[in-house]
């Protein structure tokens, strides 16, 4: 697996929680705050004006003269379109009451320095909340990366381990003499050797070494290695001698895998194409039974059946990228095209 991937996934994906758990909570805070400084203002506007029906000394309040309201609406604070209002009751007057104005521009002016006040407190809040979440998602990632660099550790030795015994292996079985059950058992030390290789360069660091490889032997090497195992398929091989800068081992990996699944989601008479289109477009067509969710196939341990691992196209994918070669894969009825594009 790609440890350095798989980390920077997790620390985005444990920063991202924690940073939304607390925003939501500062806005609930918040919220429920400036709803409180809302009425708290309201409150405040609303005494000071019963003060001013008393002294008449604040110039911020207007005045005049209505006829009396009932009994229940006295010393309530109003709001209309443009004003805030109070009415009280006129001394030794039965028939008019005072109403005592307050613009609501004013108040509303006094809202959005409250908001802004708020506001300014909200983002210095949430940028402590962004170091604190950075902090927790990488002190909550330690053990984890810990775990994860030991275990790429003991499958490299285990990968390093199985080298010498598959090679021997190898090299034994061509000593032998050739029948039908030496040549079974080769072609299975064949594929434990292919798998081997695949998990090695897997997990290998990318710093390849560029060089000219010649397109026609890096496929004609898989295709004698494909071709024995699934005889009951058409295979039509039409491949110039052709030679490009990338890597041999990492290219002969990319060109495994296509083939690989191009075999193993065949069907039962179909058929396998490689051909090059030009000097630099490699494609690879075989018929299939369809792909229900083509843009996932290069997605990292996704599977449409029980077969496999799930990380041959993700090693397609990831090799492109490190050779500089465009990829694109194409579905067309029951026809699975992928099109390699060398720089």
């Amino acid at each position: 697996m790609d440890i350095k991937l798989f980390e920077k996934e997790s620390l985005i994906k444990g920063f991202s929680l924690f940073f939304i758990v607390i925003e939501l909570f500062l806005s609930f805070i918040f919220y429920n705050y400036y709803r409180l400084e809302e009425e708290h203002l309201s409150e405040e506007i609303f005494l000071q004006m019963k003060n001013y029906s008393f002294f008449f000394d604040d110039s911020r309040f207007d005045m005049d003269i209505v006829p009396k309201v009932k009994e229940s609406q006295l010393y309530e604070l109003y709001f209309d379109d443009k004003n805030l209002y109070i009415f009280v009751p006129l001394l030794d007057d039965k028939e008019n009451s005072l109403e005592i104005i307050y613009p609501l521009s004013k108040y509303k002016a006094q809202l959005k320095e409250i908001q802004y006040s708020l506001l300014w407190q909200f983002l210095s809040l949430s940028i402590v909340a962004i170091l604190i979440s950075l902090l927790f998602a990488f002190y909550a990632l330690h053990p984890l990366r810990k775990a994860l660099n030991l275990l790429e550790e003991f499958i490299k030795d285990i990968i390093h381990d199985l080298n010498t015994p598959i090679t021997s292996i190898l090299i034994n079985l061509k000593m032998m003499k050739q029948n039908e059950e030496v040549e079974s058992i080769a072609q299975s030390a064949n594929a434990i050797a292919m798998l081997h290789k695949n998990l090695a360069i897997y997990l290998k660091d990318s710093n390849f070494q560029m060089e000219n490889v010649s397109i026609k032997e890096v496929v004609d090497e898989q295709v004698k290695f494909f071709q024995p195992l699934y005889d009951y398929l058409v295979w039509r091989i039409d491949i110039k001698d052709k030679v490009v800068l990338s890597n041999r081992n990492a290219l002969s990996r990319i060109v495994y895998n296509l083939v690989s699944n191009a075999c193993k989601y065949n069907t039962s008479n179909g058929f396998i194409e490689i051909k090059m289109q030009d000097s630099k477009t490699l494609t690879i067509k075989n018929s299939s039974y369809g792909i229900k969710n083509p843009s996932k196939v290069f997605d990292r341990f996704y599977k449409e059946s029980d077969r496999g691992l799930g990380i041959g196209l993700h090693i397609v994918d990831k090799l492109c990228k490190e050779l500089n070669i465009d990829k694109k894969l194409e579905v067309v009825n029951d026809e699975v095209m992928v099109t390699l594009v060398f720089s």
